[in-house]
């Protein structure tokens, strides 16, 4: 045994007090060693945050435009779909009304073609 004299135990309570109090002593001067280290750790994580923080905000940024884009070419898609729709019913309809002038034309020609029978017939008749 290292101390074999000294057995008692107050001598014991005193050593293991002198062993806290360096462990303790050890344990201040190593963390005031180490505090320039930490101090530019925590400076360093601190720009590292500050820089995930602005590109964070950069993509909600570029989120916040594509959608923008997105909506305004669905916007444009709808208003040409819709003038699509509004020429396609503006061509049916002129096509219709053509439709209906030509019949009512052939159905005049045909009707001035019935007269000008009958007058003949009623002119061979009398």
């Amino acid at each position: 045994m290292k101390n074999a004299g000294k057995n008692e135990i107050s001598d014991r309570r005193a050593a293991s007090a002198d062993a806290k109090a360096a462990l303790l002593n050890a344990y201040r001067a190593a963390r005031t060693a180490a505090e320039p280290g930490r101090m530019a750790r925590q400076a360093e994580r601190e720009a590292l945050s500050t820089a995930r923080e602005e590109r964070r905000v950069e993509r909600e940024r570029l989120k916040l435009e594509e959608q923008k884009r997105i909506e305004t070419e669905a916007t444009e898609r709808q208003a040409a779909v819709e003038a699509a729709a509004v020429a396609e019913t503006e061509a049916r309809a002129i096509a219709e009304n053509a439709r209906i002038a030509r019949v009512i034309e052939d159905e005049a020609v045909r009707k001035a073609n019935r007269d000008r029978r009958y007058a003949n017939r009623k002119a061979r008749q009398g």
